[in-house]
């Protein structure tokens, strides 16, 4: 099992790394779900990384609040993913809605064309596309060759426990074309239980090591 570890300054990554992360995702402001960081930090853990042979995936998100973007903020995130691509960034986080609960497809292209040659994971802004829209969604993030998809199975309200039905639909529906990978309460506690009932590739979390 793949574990990403999320953590949000450089100082927490040679500990996640020490305690076993196979990947880090960076971000600032976990109080707010994660923004993007700023260039000395993303700079500094992804030489280190890079000498680690740790993989990093940068979340692009350029504010708290919801994942409906103007104009303005989708040219940011096009231009802070060409920065962390320069900077040599494994991959990069990102995801964009509209109004209507579905994904903001031209705000996305545009992110994908700007994270050519990089992995991508569509955020828990996935938890906010409407049910019935969920598996639509799904196939729309394989036909656009995104890796991976970030979710907690319902509000990051709820327990994790209590989503896995949930999760175990999105698995099976994706099939193997694009990793479900959960997050969002998961410990190093209910961890075991969870990898054994969604039987996981990957998983992300900031306490999957007890930390």
């Amino acid at each position: 099992m793949i574990k990403e570890i999320c953590v949000e300054n450089f100082t927490l990554v040679p500990r996640a790394i020490q305690n076993g992360a196979d990947r880090i995702e960076l971000c600032d402001n976990l109080s707010v779900g994660g923004t993007t960081v700023s260039y000395g930090v993303a700079a500094k853990t992804i030489s280190f990384c890079r000498n680690t042979n740790t993989k990093v995936m940068a979340i692009v998100r350029p504010r708290g609040g919801n994942f409906i973007y103007t104009e303005d903020e989708v040219d940011i995130m096009c231009q802070d993913i060409h920065l962390f691509k320069q900077l040599g960034v494994n991959g990069v986080v990102i995801g964009c809605l509209n109004k209507g609960q579905w994904i903001d497809e031209e705000a996305m292209e545009r992110c994908l064309t700007a994270a050519t040659g990089l992995e991508v994971t569509f955020h828990m802004a996935f938890d906010h596309i409407a049910p019935e829209l969920k598996n639509q969604a799904i196939d729309w993030l394989i036909s656009h060759r995104v890796n991976r998809i970030l979710t907690h199975g319902g509000p990051l309200s709820t327990k994790i426990e209590d989503n896995i039905p949930t999760l175990k639909s999105y698995i099976e529906y994706a099939a193997g074309k694009i990793i479900i990978l959960p997050g969002g309460g998961i410990t190093s506690a209910n961890l075991p239980v969870l990898s054994v009932q969604l039987e996981m590739k990957e998983v992300h979390g900031s306490k999957i090591f007890g930390a």
